[in-house]
């Protein structure tokens, strides 16, 4: 079972961006300005960036209805859907060298559009405990897990007392949050930043010597914390993500479709007719 998310695609993303960047400025300090988009650069860097946003769109969904298919895990395809949905957009922003009238300010603003919907689908897709594969687990599953680290915690509690009372305490001051909210989902960002501050708080009663002893039982703490969330917000995270899918489906076809209108334009205006 896999306990925590990963953010490996976003550092992907961001050294990936980084290193694209260092070359666009590269290229601008050689041309004396910023590449244009019908030029070599610009055409190239805007191609490349529309194949990465057509293997968002289609690879990982190509994967996830190929329920046969034994080629890769899904959490991993869904990583480079990530990767790719955010390099991609990045490096057809720097096509438009920073023009935006026209059918190249729609194709844009719908790209920016999908860019945050996918932002915002990851998050509530991270609400939902899953396996290593990625398959999200039943609520049966991630009782077992509670009752796992429960007991774990049972254990340690016998044999140090006095750190687990005074740890305890930050947990017994979560605030309390209507299952049927949004921000059962929304607001853990937020929830999790307090109880944090609230466990350093709690750890800071305890001495030097207990403090290293402390380590392994916040861990548990911690696990039951999100075990917990998990199991009384997963029916409003998947009805969440149920209703994620209805929105942002309709907006990548919009923006495909605007982009393909846009490139067969480019090309006859700016191929064709010279």
């Amino acid at each position: 079972m896999r306990n925590r998310q990963s953010n490996r695609e976003l550092w992907a993303s961001f050294f990936a961006i980084l290193l694209i960047t260092l070359v666009y400025l590269f290229v601008m300090s050689q041309m004396g300005g910023v590449p244009a988009a019908s030029g070599l650069f610009g055409h190239g860097i805007g191609i490349f960036g529309f194949i990465l946003m057509l293997m968002t769109e289609i690879l990982y969904s190509w994967r996830k209805r190929s329920r046969s298919a034994r080629w890769g895990k899904m959490s991993t395809w869904l990583r480079f859907h990530i990767f790719t949905g955010l390099v991609g957009p990045y490096m057809v922003l720097l096509h438009t060298s920073w023009k935006f009238n026209g059918l190249a300010g729609i194709v844009l603003l719908l790209t920016v559009i999908i860019v945050l919907s996918g932002i915002v689908g990851r998050y509530i897709f991270t609400a939902i405990p899953r396996t290593a594969d990625g398959a999200a687990l039943e609520t049966f599953e991630i009782e077992q897990q509670i009752a796992m680290v429960s007991d774990s915690l049972r254990k340690l509690e016998e044999s140090q007392p006095e750190i687990t009372r005074i740890l305890s305490q930050a947990m017994q001051e979560t605030p309390k949050t209507s299952l049927n909210s949004p921000m059962v989902v929304f607001g853990r960002a937020f929830s999790d930043i307090a109880y944090r501050v609230r466990f350093w708080k709690a750890k800071r009663q305890l001495n030097s010597n207990y403090r290293a002893q402390a380590e392994e039982l916040e861990s548990l703490f911690k696990r039951k914390r999100t075990l917990q969330r998990q199991i009384a917000s997963i029916t409003i995270s998947r009805q969440m993500l149920s209703l994620w899918h209805m929105i942002h489906i309709p907006i990548g076809v919009a923006l495909f479709s605007t982009a393909f209108v846009h490139m067969i334009g480019a090309i006859y205006y700016a191929t064709l007719l010279k």
